[in-house]
């Protein structure tokens, strides 16, 4: 990881630990191809826009943060925390997202084609116009979650829970 990002993320946790001379992390179309983040707190981050292609993000903290329109193509985003996180026209073509904690983020017109989202905790998402074509959703929580237009196609749902008003 580069010396700028790091103090990045340095200030940032700072910040949310509310201590002097943090700041929030804005990476706002910050070219992150294949950075290494894994583990990072990145909750509440700015990543509007940002190329995190093919970056490495397992059990990352994205809660909240922001990434409408962010590159997410082939990043691995395993065990990652994604709770009420903005992916508004987000690119995760191919991404690992599996076991990731999606609860109740806006997934809205995401490019999720050929995803890895087995075991995926997507309750309350916001999935409406989402591409999950040919999507592995084995396994992944998607009661409550708004499926209204979403592309379904080839998609793999085998396990998936669909109850409790998931609507498409």
């Amino acid at each position: 990881m580069d010396e700028q990002l790091k103090a990045i993320l340095d200030s940032h946790r700072r910040w949310l630990a509310g201590e002097e001379g943090g700041e929030r992390a804005n990476l706002q179309g910050a070219d992150l191809r294949g950075a290494n983040l894994e583990g990072a707190d990145l909750d509440y981050a700015v990543l509007e826009g940002a190329n995190l292609e093919g970056a490495n993000l397992p059990c990352a903290d994205l809660d909240y943060a922001t990434l409408d329109g962010a590159r997410l193509n082939g990043a691995d985003l395993r065990d990652a925390d994604l709770e009420g996180a903005s992916l508004i026209s987000a690119h995760l073509e191919s991404a690992n997202l599996r076991r990731a904690y999606l609860e109740g983020a806006n997934l809205f017109s995401a490019g999720l084609r050929d995803a890895d989202l087995r075991d995926a905790d997507l309750r309350d998402a916001d999935l409406r116009d989402a591409d999950l074509r040919n999507a592995d959703l084995q396994g992944a929580d998607l009661s409550g979650a708004n499926l209204e237009d979403a592309r379904l196609e080839g998609a793999n749902l085998d396990g998936a829970n669909l109850d409790d008003g998931a609507s498409e």
